[in-house]
């Protein structure tokens, strides 16, 4: 009998002794991806909330390639990813960046996480910039008309980038950049090289009279050093913490040179 009760209580202890190690394992492992997680930079994406293509009675929205490919660039480095809107919410995709072929899109159509967080975007008017290394402004026909002259676009991007973060924008998303001004009075983009949606690209979506003003015209009237590419071909500038382009065919790249960027800080 008392052989029994040595028996079970060494069980006893085993098991105990097992359970401890196993909760001090999962402890360690906690604090390691927090600890990874706070030390990655944190990457915010900014989306329209504006769905009307102008009055010509047609949808658009942001284009679904210039979210995707620097999520999953982005994703595969590791980093902290939210994403925003203007208003907060569901965000607007424009319906014919579905019909593009994409290699990305497939994914997204089976990422119940990312399409969670385009159903659920973080308000921007609620964004702490302090917590962000980084900030994109995705584009789509749709921020030409909700991210000018916006308090809460401009309050973010100078934020970030006086913080000494990078601001980045793709295609129409440089619309963000219109009316940032710095704390010194100076346009964000003055002096700056930049690239953006051109005007030869708006023309040939037959959008120059229906988008608010055009990018490209509108930027250089600001002061930026605007730097044309061939329509549709990729077409990526950095200058300094700036990083610029063209159009969805350089939403990869852009990625690439944020991540190159912080890496390098």
């Amino acid at each position: 009998m008392i052989q029994k009760i040595r028996s079970t209580h060494t069980k006893e202890i085993v098991i105990m002794k097992y359970f401890i190690s196993l909760m001090l394992m999962l402890f360690i492992t906690l604090i390691s991806v927090n600890s990874y997680a706070e030390n990655n930079p944190r990457v915010l994406l900014v989306l329209t909330s504006h769905s009307q293509l102008g009055d010509t009675g047609k949808k658009t929205g942001f284009w679904l390639p210039e979210l995707t490919h620097p999520y999953y660039e982005f994703k595969k480095a590791g980093y902290s990813i939210d994403v925003a809107s203007i208003q907060g919410g569901i965000a607007p995709i424009d319906p014919k960046s579905l019909d593009e072929p994409d290699d990305a899109t497939p994914r997204f159509l089976q990422d119940a996480e990312l399409m969670a967080k385009v159903l659920r975007t973080l308000p921007l008017s609620k964004i702490d910039p302090s917590a962000y290394q980084a900030v994109v402004f995705a584009g789509g026909s749709g921020p030409m008309w909700d991210f000018p002259n916006n308090e809460h676009v401009n309050r973010v991007a100078v934020a970030i980038y006086e913080n000494n973060g990078i601001v980045s924008a793709i295609c129409h998303g440089p619309a963000a950049l219109v009316d940032v001004k710095l704390s010194n009075g100076e346009y964000l983009v003055s002096g700056k090289k930049v690239a953006a949606f051109t005007n030869e690209e708006e023309e040939e979506l037959k959008l120059t009279h229906v988008v608010p003003f055009l990018l490209q015209d509108k930027l250089i009237e600001r002061g930026a050093q605007y730097v044309y590419g061939k329509p549709w071909k990729e077409n990526v500038v950095v200058d300094g913490r700036l990083i610029t382009g063209q159009n969805p065919a350089s939403a990869t790249k852009v990625a690439q040179k944020i991540i190159e960027k912080l890496k390098a800080q």
